[in-house]
């Protein structure tokens, strides 16, 4: 729920909030009494939610808050980590509503959503370059599924959502979902999970809570689930996909993921985990135990084995921190990525930049005696696109396989977005937001630096002067404001495009390259209103 999961962070950090949770594997357990204290007198001295062990033991049926979005992109999609709406221009929203029952250890929610897309054309990839131009473009396009454009008129789908049946006790719960997940301590993106696209069916295996130990608390999650290809031919001019595409075959990607994440007990505010996930097409998976668990596998291609490569597997692993210090009311926060496996632990050392990703971040509020208002600062950086190793690993400038692509298991997808990083193969962004904070109402800024698909120019225009990086600046205005049971969030983007598509325009030169440089817009409003109170 946009809002209300950052208010929740929020108070964490401002010591109000006592759980130990890492906020590195969401979505936050969340009782009908917790939804009561969120919605009531969101002041500096509420206690959200945490320690209450007696209301997250009670039974309870409850109607789950409504969500309903509305989004609008104007001449190109911008915009990610929107769960199950897709890259759009024109009008999209999406509305969730549902019911959540607690008897005894069952857990049952349900909370459908519904999708509908205006899905305008747009001016995309020309694919008026050369040949080796367009091969590039459509390199990342076949080893991925990241379609420009969701088909050719508008589209709706409904979809179980985040829904979930599962049995718990204490601090532990197993069954099956469909709920989006995210693990990382990212705010605006994660490199494995996020919220960036629709759910995916799901046996899950996991703490709801930190589970306490003389160690200190743990968190984690086992998964097995099952991924979808979209199936769309990834650019609006149909000539190109006939001449370069690699066509789907049908088949649908299994999926083997493991979190665990450790707060030690002498380090109050400390949290570090480790992710790693499998995933290959169903066909060329094996019967024996250790191919329904991958993850388990070595790291080692040396023990790995390199003829399963044969068997199209494709895998990811991250290591990532947090530091929180509630007396500063701020945190640090890191994840580093890999995606393919090492020789053996002397070649990750030596070469630890090789097919890495990683995000960095913080977050600090400020109070001033003057003002009971919080003034809050976080920012994030997320770079995936292959790092200056390229050139001494392969031949020439174009590298290898970029974040979330893959040459058999065809990229870290569901339904054509990425599972982790939003905004787009081999990008590259920085945000920064400033905000006034009052309870659950907040008016700020927010600057955003996009550098789209620097792998991609990379291989293709490195050594043309004349083509620019497509760079986007962005200003936007947040607004949310809660009316008792209603709250509203706002956001009004504006997006300069430089170099939009590598093209140029007017009289470009080498000397004086003059690239073609759009205004957009996107605006997007949640509606979030808790429907009754706790029975």
């Amino acid at each position: 729920m946009p809002v209300l999961e950052e208010a929740i962070r929020r108070q964490q950090l401002q010591g109000i909030l006592t759980s130990s949770n890492s906020f590195a594997l969401r979505p936050v357990e969340l009782s009908p009494s917790n939804w009561d204290m969120l919605f009531g007198s969101m002041n500096h001295s509420d206690s959200v939610f945490g320690t209450d062990k007696t209301s997250q033991r009670k039974n309870y049926f409850s109607v789950t808050p409504l969500r309903h979005t509305g989004t609008v992109n104007t001449r190109r999609p911008y915009g990610w980590g929107n769960g199950a709406m897709v890259p759009n221009v024109g009008m999209q929203t999406y509305t969730q509503i549902g019911f959540s029952l607690k008897a005894s250890i069952l857990r049952i929610q349900f909370s459908p959503e519904f999708i509908w897309s205006q899905n305008k054309s747009y001016h995309g990839f020309a694919g008026d370059f050369s040949p080796g131009v367009n091969r590039a473009r459509y390199r990342y396009w076949s080893f991925g599924d990241y379609p420009e454009r969701f088909g050719d008129k508008p589209t709706s789908f409904f979809w179980w959502g985040q829904s979930k049946v599962t049995l718990q006790a204490g601090a532990f719960e197993a069954g099956v979902s469909t709920e989006n997940i995210w693990w990382g301590p990212g705010q605006f993106s994660a490199l494995t999970f996020s919220g960036n696209a629709r759910s995916f069916p799901h046996f899950t295996l996991n703490t709801r809570r930190p589970a306490k130990t003389f160690l200190g608390s743990f968190e984690g999650q086992l998964i097995v689930g099952r991924l979808e290809d979209s199936g769309i031919e990834p650019a609006q001019n149909q000539g190109l996909n006939d001449s370069y595409f690699f066509p789907f075959s049908g088949d649908y990607k299994y999926l083997n993921a493991l979190t665990i994440i450790y707060q030690p007990k002498w380090i109050k505010g400390l949290y570090f985990g480790v992710a790693r996930t499998h995933q290959q097409y169903s066909e060329k998976k094996g019967e024996k135990i250790i191919d329904y668990l991958p993850v388990f596998e070595a790291f080692q291609k040396s023990k790995y084995g390199f003829d399963k490569d044969n068997e199209g597997r494709d895998q990811q692993l991250t290591f990532f921190g947090r530091m929180m210090v509630p007396k500063a009311q701020a945190e640090i926060y890191f994840e580093l990525g890999r995606r393919d496996h090492a020789l053996n632990w002397r070649e990750a050392i030596l070469n630890p930049e090789h097919a890495r990703a990683y995000l960095i971040g913080f977050q600090k509020l400020f109070n001033f005696v003057s003002s009971d208002k919080i003034y809050q600062v976080r920012a994030e950086v997320l770079n995936q696109s292959e790092s200056i190793n390229r050139i001494i690993r392969y031949a020439g400038l174009g590298g290898g396989y970029t974040w979330h692509t893959h040459g058999q298991a065809r990229g870290f997808t569901n339904y054509g977005e990425a599972l982790g990083t939003g905004p787009g193969v081999g990008s590259n962004v920085q945000t920064l937001e400033i905000s006034q904070i009052d309870g659950l109402n907040k008016r700020g800024i927010l600057i955003e630096r996009l550098e789209n698909h620097k792998d991609f120019y990379n291989r293709a225009f490195a050594r043309n002067p004349e083509r620019l990086p497509w760079v986007d600046f962005s200003l936007a205005v947040l607004w949310d404001q809660q009316w008792n049971n209603l709250i509203l969030s706002g956001k009004a983007q504006f997006i300069k495009s430089y170099n939009y598509q590598w093209e140029n325009e007017g009289l470009s030169t080498a000397d004086f390259p003059a690239g073609y440089n759009p205004l957009a817009f996107y605006g997007s409003v949640n509606l979030i209103y808790r429907i009754g109170r706790t029975k």
